[in-house]
């Protein structure tokens, strides 16, 4: 039976120092599959939320969920030791590269861009991007939020100087823009939508990859039975999002009675995005397309100097991976 729990940022740094995590993890060699409980990362309304109605939730193992508000948490969280596997954009294992940690990069989750925007009120006078100039502009840092920021001013020839940048977290981001603290809002957008009825500026379409990624912790691709695990859970990921492409309805109700946020701004969701989420092996052009972003980010000066994110990538479990796709 799965369980569930949430961790918030405080909690993430304090296991930080729980090194026993990390040794347990390395510890099951010899172990069984059934023996092996597989801690998962996941957001509100993500794919755990419609695995049961998928027929993918009796897995021959145990599952416990942690659930985050923004990847840049997983990755502290996978770091720490207090999970094992979860997701994000190709942006959060930037900002850890250079200190060589111990996580890697397995498979690649190709999905949709639109649903990334920059929202202003609904009662803005602002029509073009241009017009930020000046402006108060929220973000999430180390996210797709900051990076789509970043590429939409370049279009613009502005930088982070041009305007007045405030790093937020997901949840103080939307409260500043509810209360009309903030002229715009880098953001995953259904839920803000739902809120403040705010007014979509512009999305990712054309300046974000789409690539979303799954990351496991070294200990846990070491073990073999979490390692089976894991290659498992991958397949009912997989499994699960097909299922959504087949019964739209029906997922948009659950996601929806997961979130508060009502299950026609789902519809609409779906209705506008760019692709289906599908899940991939590793490839060159993942990689390049991570490389390319850490490259703007250094360039940008929002982080010291390049780094290569090459050696965070495992294509390990690409054969695995294989048999999943189309």
């Amino acid at each position: 039976m799965p369980s569930s729990i949430a961790l918030d940022r405080r909690s993430v740094i304090a296991a930080l120092g729980a090194a026993t995590l990390t040794a347990c993890a390395k510890a099951g060699g010899g172990g069984r599959l059934a023996d092996v409980t597989l801690r998962v990362a996941n957001y509100k309304g993500g794919v755990e939320t419609f695995m049961k109605a998928a027929g993918q939730d009796a897995a021959p193992y145990k599952l416990s969920f942690a659930e985050f508000a923004g990847g840049n948490l997983i990755t502290e969280a996978i770091l720490a030791g207090a999970v094992d596997l979860g997701s994000m954009s190709e942006i959060p294992p930037i900002f850890v590269a250079a200190s060589k940690p111990p996580m890697r990069l397995i498979a690649v989750q190709k999905g949709d861009v639109n649903s990334q925007v920059v929202l202003i009120p609904h009662d803005s006078a602002i029509t073009r991007p241009a017009q930020l100039k000046g402006k108060k502009v929220g973000y999430v840092r180390a996210t797709t939020s900051h990076y789509l920021l970043l590429k939409l001013l370049e279009e613009q020839k502005l930088g982070f100087g041009d305007i007045t940048p405030i790093a937020l977290s997901p949840q103080d981001g939307r409260a500043a823009f509810e209360r009309g603290s903030l002229d715009a809002y880098g953001v995953q957008a259904t839920a803000v939508r739902a809120t403040v009825g705010a007014r979509v500026l512009t999305t990712g379409l054309g300046r974000l990859s789409g690539n979303y990624l799954f990351a496991a912790g070294e200990a846990a691709l070491l073990d073999p039975p979490r390692r089976a695990a894991i290659i498992d859970y991958l397949g009912r990921v997989q499994a699960s999002y097909r299922w959504s492409d087949a019964h739209p309805a029906e997922w948009a109700e659950l996601v929806a009675k997961a979130t508060g946020v009502p299950a026609a701004l789902y519809a609409q969701q779906r209705r506008e995005r760019s692709a289906p989420t599908r899940l991939a092996p590793v490839d060159a052009a993942a990689i390049a397309s991570q490389q390319a972003v850490a490259d703007g980010f250094a360039k940008a000066g929002v982080i010291p100097k390049r780094v290569d994110v090459a050696p965070l990538w495992d294509t390990a479990l690409n054969a695995d991976l294989g048999r999943l796709s189309d």
